[in-house]
């Protein structure tokens, strides 16, 4: 394998895996708190899952620009430079790293969010607006690392 696709690899490997670390990290922290408050009120459920999944979607950014950036390689015709395969990693790293610790974060967010949920249902909106707010970090991660990505020349 030549350098400039194992570069490529790298750059796949460092969005898909570290979003997808902190999506898991984030849906565990929040998830773990839902359980504690669908046990005494099953009745939580929804509002409770709404905040558990969305540290989820880090993980599904980061997947895409894998997704992507492995479909850019495969249409290329002959051996990927080196500069060019530099070019991937630096565009995996962007939602790779914050993509990792928005999640964790918004898992942490989520969580609180949760704890209004159990004492105040009805308020259950600001606490996804809460962990919302942590997202759009994300998205503009995201947003760069597809920009980067788009502007690489094969």
């Amino acid at each position: 394998m030549e350098l400039g696709a194992l570069y490529v690899y790298l750059g796949v490997t460092i969005a898909v895996l570290f979003s997808g670390f902190g999506s898991a990290y984030g849906v565990g922290t929040a998830g773990k708190v839902s359980a504690g408050v669908v046990t005494e009120d099953p009745k939580k459920f929804g509002q409770t899952l709404i905040l558990t999944a969305l540290p989820g979607t880090q993980g599904i950014y980061g997947f895409v620009i894998g997704m992507l950036m492995v479909f850019k390689l495969t249409a290329a015709a002959g051996p990927i430079p080196i500069e060019t395969g530099l070019q991937f990693l630096v565009a995996g790293v962007p939602i790779g790293l914050v993509g990792c610790l928005s999640a964790i974060l918004q898992g942490k967010v989520a969580a609180a969010g949760v704890g209004i949920v159990a004492k105040r249902p009805e308020e259950a909106s600001k606490g996804i607006v809460y962990a919302g707010l942590v997202e759009t970090y994300a998205i503009l991660a995201f947003i760069i690392s597809f920009f980067l990505l788009n502007a690489i020349t094969i």
